[in-house]
């Protein structure tokens, strides 16, 4: 059996696409999602995604973690299927809306490169935990954007043991039955947030994830980052916008406002970039 696949990569978070008119939900079990991500006897991916027109400018974002375990909602899986949906001509490039397992969202290309831009819900802001914190660490909140996250801010997100202490936090009874990606973030330099994402010129903090369903590292975690940026702003570490430093170096900006508790008007803008195509043969 052959089937066509496209590699998309939001920051580093890579995907593989599928056509929606190609293939189905139902012909992607557990075992066949986990050996086609496996980056040694398969393509190699942090998730599988499949994208599906539904007509009247909407297409269906199915996703899957690494593992085969399915996830409501994954940010860069979304910037790259806007690319992605647009490349096939699926939807408008302008604008466009998502249908996911988390919500349906707007969301839109940016320019004629690999830029683009989703618009996510409002969501509570996130809340301060009380958890046991180590050397280095210095506050962690919660938040559930799509999915659980941990935020925690750290004196210096190169020096984490992501691995280690990702795991152990991702699993903190905090946290909840199922856990969430945990995400670790620390400053670069002074922000010069003044209201305006086009205002914000160089990234004012680095952040890095481990995530659930992937059980590692990814490079960049989009649902993470705007976690990561509600936490700064409701706790007066900084002001939105906000751009990061994403674990591949390459940057995301989060825009929202904070209104009575609640983070409205959330933008997250990031790469949704082809990077290949190609027939995987079983």
């Amino acid at each position: 059996m052959s089937i066509v696949f496209h590699k998309v990569s939001g920051s580093g978070n890579d995907f593989v696409m599928f056509d929606g008119r190609t293939t189905t939900e139902a012909d992607w079990t557990v075992e066949r999602i986990a050996q086609i991500c496996n980056r040694r006897d398969g393509i190699g991916a942090d998730g599988l995604v499949i994208v599906t027109p539904l007509g009247d400018n909407t297409v269906r974002m199915t996703y899957y973690n690494a593992d085969g375990s399915r996830a409501a909602m994954c940010g860069n899986a979304a910037l790259c299927t806007t690319r992605f949906a647009a490349a096939l001509e699926m939807a408008d490039p302008a604008g466009m809306t998502l249908v996911t397992d988390a919500g349906t969202f707007p969301s839109r290309c940016i320019g004629e490169g690999h830029m683009a831009e989703l618009n996510l819900p409002d969501v509570p802001v996130p809340a301060r935990l009380g958890i046991s914190l180590s050397a280095g660490e210095h506050s962690a909140w919660l938040a559930t954007v799509g999915v659980p996250h941990l935020v925690t801010l750290v004196d210096d997100v190169a020096a984490v043991d992501i691995a280690g202490r990702g795991r152990k936090l991702r699993f903190d009874a905090a946290c909840g039955p199922e856990g969430a990606n945990a995400n670790f973030l620390s400053r670069i330099s002074p922000s010069s947030g003044t209201g305006s994402a086009a205002d914000v010129a160089e990234p004012s903090w680095a952040i890095r994830t481990y995530e659930r369903g992937v059980e590692g590292e990814t490079l960049a975690c989009g649902t993470g980052t705007v976690a990561a940026a509600l936490a700064l702003a409701v706790s007066g570490a900084d002001q939105l916008p906000l751009r990061f430093k994403s674990g591949s170096g390459r940057v995301l900006t989060v825009s929202a406002r904070l209104q009575g508790g609640m983070a409205t008007e959330i933008w997250l803008c990031g790469e949704g970039r082809i990077v290949a195509r190609g027939v995987w043969l079983e």
